[in-house]
Order: structure tokens, then sequence, then C-alpha cells
């Protein structure tokens, strides 16, 4: 189990306070409340989370639901495996909250294929809370049921994409929808349905157990509260950490050890690679944002070996649907090892700069979007280094 430093949020005592605060709340007080609290996902995308929920709740239906993405696809990223692990009645309580506050009655944990042996230890937190009576009907003497289940991915990269997650709870291939409709009109089996990160209900929990004047004191004007990043590579100390927003990376490689790091990759595979010149940079949603992953590169790596595994990857992950991701990642992977065996022109070199740069815009979901990001970071930085090593 990695180690787990400066934890803030997430050791506060209580957990179940948060809910039976909640429930105490009228439902468009506690969406007010996250909206006021300026908690947004943690997954990567950062929406705004008071308004998701917002949207839902006037959404007019006979059925509503919330889900839990625990897919943790993501290179580099273990941090919502030590929520459900460490921290599981916040991730549930806050699923709980949620229905609540949208006016749901049911909620799925879509649980990462490759975890499922914390399954049979996830259903047995389920039963003791119907046991509690904190889950199941009239939940702590309210008028309000709620429940849960637990659903197992099948290993899909594009799954960690919302509407992508919801086809594979409705049992189709996983790829990415149209929108709109969105999920929050529009979702599992036609509902309105929120989809939030792992994180994100931990911090609902606590904000609701705090209160958001005591959350809001982490964290920047436009970040508000803590980030949870899992940090592995060449550092002393790899694990998950719990950093305020507002942390530069060269404050966080300080803490996991990684003081001669040359460029850290921020976001995972789909994130960006940042260069030692630019570690005054802060890990927040207004500057460098990230799901979790921190991937420290050491003086001996060779960067464009480490873009190669991520184009590779990349080309593995695609769902295929769309014609930019589809067609554009193989074209990436390619200039990569036409640039090790020096056969790529500096002409050839911008067009391949261009065609990522197309794929970010016309791409039909953020894989697509973002699978360019390693190649245009790592070779903006590194371009030198790399072409003069061939």
């Amino acid at each position: 189990m990695p180690s787990r430093k400066g934890i803030v949020l997430f050791d506060t005592k209580g957990s179940s306070n948060g809910l039976a605060n909640a429930l105490k709340k009228t439902r468009q007080d506690i969406v007010m409340e996250i909206r006021e609290s300026g908690l947004r996902g943690r997954g990567g995308a950062g929406f705004p989370t008071g308004t998701k929920w917002m949207l839902a709740a006037a959404a007019i239906a006979d059925r509503k639901y919330v889900v839990c993405n625990a897919d943790e696809g993501e290179p580099g990223t273990f941090k919502d495996r030590v929520l459900l692990d460490e921290y599981t009645d916040l991730v549930f309580e806050g699923m709980v909250i949620a229905g609540y506050a949208i006016g749901a009655t049911h909620g799925i944990l879509y649980l990462r294929g490759e975890y499922r042996y914390m399954l049979a230890k996830l259903e047995d937190a389920l039963r003791r809370m119907r046991s509690e009576n904190r889950l199941g009907e009239r939940i702590l003497g309210s008028d309000f049921s709620f429940d849960i289940t637990i659903r197992l991915g099948s290993g899909a990269y594009v799954c960690g994409e919302e509407t992508a997650l919801i086809e594979s709870l409705e049992g189709h291939r996983g790829e990415a929808r149209n929108r709109p409709p969105f999920p929050v009109n529009t979702g599992y089996l036609g509902c309105p349905t929120i989809v939030n990160n792992v994180e994100t209900f931990a911090n609902v929990s606590v904000i609701m157990a705090q209160g958001v004047e005591w959350y809001k004191q982490y964290g920047t004007d436009k970040s508000r509260g803590t980030k949870l990043v899992s940090v592995s590579g060449d550092c002393e100390r790899p694990g998950v950490y719990e950093i305020p927003f507002g942390t530069t990376v060269k404050e966080l490689l300080k803490l996991v050890g990684g003081e001669n790091a040359k460029a850290v990759q921020i976001g995972g595979a789909s994130g960006i690679c940042v260069p030692r010149a630019d570690f005054h940079r802060s890990i927040a949603f207004e500057d460098v944002a990230t799901g979790g992953s921190v991937i420290v590169f050491g003086e001996h790596r060779d960067m464009l070996h480490v873009l190669k595994n991520f184009m590779e990857f990349f080309v593995e992950e695609s769902c295929g649907q769309c014609t930019p991701c589809r067609l554009g990642n193989p074209v990436l992977l390619d200039g990569v090892e036409k640039i090790g065996r020096g056969e790529c022109s500096m002409n050839y070199l911008q067009e391949l700069f261009d065609l990522g740069a197309s794929m970010q815009i016309a791409s039909k979901c953020g894989l697509g979007q973002s699978s360019p990001n390693p190649f245009i970071s790592i070779l903006t930085h590194f371009q030198d280094e790399i072409f003069s090593q061939r």
C-alpha cells in the first residue's frame, strides 16, 4: 500500500456526520452549498460539481441515478483505490448525499475490472451501512430511501469518459456518446444521471460534515480544497499525497524526494509534461490540472522512449469510433518511431504538431482530445535533446 502524506480532509473524524447533517437540510440547500464550496470534479475535467447536480435536480423524471466513476484507468493513478480501501464510508455516503440532493433513489459504483479483489470488502461495507440504516429504506429515520449496487468494468480506458461508462453500464461496447443530450438529462437507461469521481464523492461527505467555510480555507480562489495525487517514478518517496491546490511542482517534488527530476508528467498519459524550467507552475485547475497522476522522470530518462510508451498506449486504447483518434494516434506513433530512426524532418515534425492540434479539437471524446498532449508537450520541451541524440 502506498504511503499517504499530508492528509488533511479525509482523516477528519465522524464521516457519518456529513450524511446526518445533509438529511437535515433541503435538497436545494445541499446543491447550493456544494456550489458555494467551489468543489470541482476530481477525475480530471474539473466540471463544477454543484452545477452538475443543479442540472440533474432540475430535470423532471420518474427515475434518476447517481454513478460513481471508479474506473481509474489513467496510467500512474491509484489514489481512488486508496479511498475505496481505507475511506470507503466517505465515498458511499457522498453518493447517498448526491442521491438525496438530485432526487435519485439508486446509485451505482462502476468499479475498475482490475479492482475485482476489492469487491467483497466493498459489498461488506454496503451491508454494514444498511444494517446501520445509513443505506436502504428511510435512511437515519428520514423519508429518503437510497441503495447502491456495484458493477465491474471490463478494462477499457475509454470508459473513464462518463458517456462511455454509461454505455458500458447498459451492456454496450464502451464508446462515447454524442452530446447533447448530456447525462444530467439523458443518462443511464435514458434517465437523468450524475457521474462523479470517487474523490469527488469523498469531498462531498467532508463538506457536509465540516461546512463550506472550513473547506474553502484550502486551495485557491479558483481551485478550492485539496487534491490527492498518485506519485510514482524517479523519486525517493512514491505514494498517495494530499496537497492543497496551488502547490507548485517544485514543492511537490521536495515532498516526495524528487528534486533532481528533469521532467514531471502531470495528468497521466493524457496529461502534459512539465520540464524543470516550469517547476514553478502550480497544480490547480487554472494552471496545471490533473486527475491525480504524477510521474517523475529523472535525468537518465530517454524522453522519446517515454513518449513512445504513451503513444503506444493510446493506439491500443482508442475505441476507433472517430477518425481523428483512430487514424491520428497511429500517425503520431509512426512519427515518434521515425524520429528514433533519424528519419523525421523538421517540416514533417511541424505537420505532426498540426495533426495533434487538429485531434485536440476534432476528436469526439476526452481520450482523443487529450491523446496528443504528451506528443506536443514532450517534443516542445525536449526537442533539442531528443534530436541531438539521434
